[in-house]
C-alpha cells in the first residue's frame, strides 16, 4: 500500500459516511419491525448490514439510535425555525406555520401519515421502553436548543422565560403528535384525522399565545 496516495476526497469520504450509516440503520429497523426491538441482537444487526459491531457504535453509539435515526433531521429542528424566521415574523407564527405545514406534507414526525410502514415504524417506537427514554432525551435537547433560539429573539435575554416557553412549546408538539397518531392507530386516515389535526394546533398555539404573546407571539 502506498502510504503517500492520497485518499478519496472529503466530499466522497462523507458520502460513503452518510451511506453506511443509513445501511445500517435501514437494516436495523426493519429487524426491529419484523421481530421487535427488544429482541434483535447488536451483534445480529452488524451482522446483517455487514460491517464490525466497532464499527456500529462508531456510527450509533447505543441501540436505540440506530431506531431513532429516522428522525435525525429533525433534531434542534424548531430552533432552527426560528431562528432562521423572516425578520418580521413572530416565533409562535414560525412556529406554528411549519408545524400547520408538516401536516400539509403528512410529515411522519407529525404523527399524521397513515403509510403502513410508518405505522408499523411509530408503534414499534412506542413498544419498548428504552426508545421512549431515548426520545425524552432527544426532546430535552430540542427543549434547550429552541429556548437557545428563543433567548436570542427575547428583548430580555437572560431571564427564565424563553425556558418556559420552550418547555410548553415542545410539549404542545409532542401532544399534538401523539394525538394524531392515536387516531391513525384507530384506523382512520391521515385525510379524516387532517381537519382535526389543524384545528387542534390552532387551539393549542392560540393558548401558547395567550400566555407567550408579549415576548414571542
Amino acid at each position: 500500500m502506498d502510504e503517500n496516495r492520497p485518499g478519496p476526497p472529503s466530499g466522497l469520504r462523507e458520502l460513503k459516511k452518510a451511506r453506511t450509516r443509513q445501511n445500517i440503520s435501514d437494516t436495523a429497523i426493519e429487524l426491529f419491525l419484523r421481530r421487535g426491538f427488544d429482541q434483535v441482537p447488536v451483534a445480529e444487526i452488524a451482522a446483517a448490514a455487514e460491517v464490525s459491531k466497532p464499527t456500529l457504535f462508531r456510527y450509533f453509539p447505543a441501540k436505540e439510535d440506530l431506531a431513532l435515526h429516522r428522525f435525525a433531521d429533525h433534531e434542534g429542528e424548531f430552533a432552527r425555525v426560528v431562528r432562521e424566521r423572516p425578520a418580521d415574523r413572530a416565533p409562535l407564527t414560525a412556529l406554528r406555520l411549519h408545524w400547520a405545514a408538516g401536516l400539509d406534507a403528512r410529515d411522519p414526525v407529525t404523527g399524521l401519515n397513515d403509510t403502513p410502514g410508518v405505522l408499523a415504524y411509530l408503534a414499534m417506537l412506542y413498544s419498548a421502553p428504552s426508545l421512549v427514554a431515548r426520545m425524552t432525551e432527544y426532546s430535552g435537547r430540542d427543549q434547550e436548543a429552541l429556548a437557545g433560539a428563543l433567548r436570542e429573539a427575547s428583548s430580555a435575554p437572560d431571564d427564565l422565560v424563553p425556558h418556559l416557553a420552550a418547555a410548553q412549546i415542545i410539549a404542545v408538539r409532542q401532544v399534538l403528535a401523539l394525538a394524531n397518531s392515536r387516531k391513525l392507530a384507530d384506523g382512520r386516515s391521515a385525510d379524516e384525522v387532517y381537519p382535526e389535526a389543524v384545528t387542534e394546533l390552532d387551539r393549542a398555539f392560540g393558548l401558547l399565545g395567550q400566555g407567550l404573546a408579549a415576548r414571542f407571539g
